[in-house]
């Protein structure tokens, strides 16, 4: 009686999860058929997968766009999880009225749109390609230093380290460690499943990213894979095929990324300290 009690919300559940898995069950079995079929709808898995991977490895540089998306998502992530917990860290452990002003004015830029951002942004990284042109328009840093760290991960490391426990710093204090010691030592080992849980949404931003990579890479050598797949689909006639085959080529680290780290994120999202 139970159980039967509890059949519409299973039936239920498994509706939201077919309609959540459809577009991913979609993408791979479109990548299996020709073009044509994909128009058509078809819904079955064809044997054309090698083909439209071979056809997208003769149309586009899959490797380096690869690489070099791999590279900015990677350095993104590194950068991201040291600069916004040390200021999570510190806008909570060292608060005062000032630290919270700023914190506050830091929250406040999050309803600036990037689409606003853009523009001065260009200008600025233009202006250095003449001085330091390893900073300029069509470097990797151009893309990783105006996005490897937002208002919105300062937050969230702030908000997670309400719940770590203070005593551990006052032992480590007591035992000699510095302030720096502190957090490299203590916080961080800590707090794992945040940094966990930060990295797979920083990691997944990153590589996932297209507006800025967009403006500020300007030769095919160093664009990242959205732009490649976004350039297959602007052609007259586009493969549809192989199409989905570089999705699901470019989905693939996202998805190892995210599954191989599953616990931890639902961790670190619920703010649990180990």
């Amino acid at each position: 009686m139970r159980t039967l009690r509890r059949s519409p919300i299973y039936i239920f559940l498994s509706i939201v999860a077919l309609i959540s898995i459809f577009p991913f069950l979609w993408m791979i079995i479109s990548a299996t058929n020709l073009s044509v079929d994909v128009t058509q709808g078809r819904m079955l898995p064809g044997t054309h997968l090698f083909d439209n991977i071979r056809n997208l490895t003769d149309q586009i540089n899959l490797v380096p766009a690869l690489w070099n998306t791999l590279k900015i998502a990677v350095t993104t992530t590194i950068l991201a999880m040291l600069i916004a917990s040390l200021a999570g860290y510190g806008f909570e452990i060292y608060r005062s009225k000032a630290k919270d002003i700023v914190f506050n004015l830091l929250l406040l830029s999050m309803m600036i749109p990037f689409a606003a951002l853009m523009v001065p942004l260009y200008q600025m990284f233009a202006k250095l390609s003449g001085p330091a042109p390893f900073i300029g328009v069509n470097t990797t840093a151009a893309v990783v230093l105006p996005t490897f760290t937002t208002a919105f991960l300062i937050f969230f490391f702030r908000q997670s380290t309400k719940m770590f426990p203070r005593e551990l710093l006052e032992a480590g204090r007591m035992d000699g460690l510095s302030e720096l010691g502190l957090f490299f030592r203590i916080y961080m080992p800590t707090m794992k499943t945040t940094y966990a849980a930060a990295g797979i949404i920083t990691f997944m931003s990153s590589w996932n990213n297209y507006m800025w990579p967009l403006i500020v890479l300007q030769t095919p050598e160093k664009r990242t894979i959205p732009l490649l797949i976004s350039n297959l689909g602007s052609s007259y006639s586009p493969d549809f095929g192989v199409i989905m085959a570089a999705v699901v080529i470019s989905t693939i680290p996202t998805a190892l990324v995210f599954f191989l780290m599953q616990k931890q994120f639902v961790a670190g999202m619920i703010g649990s300290v180990k």
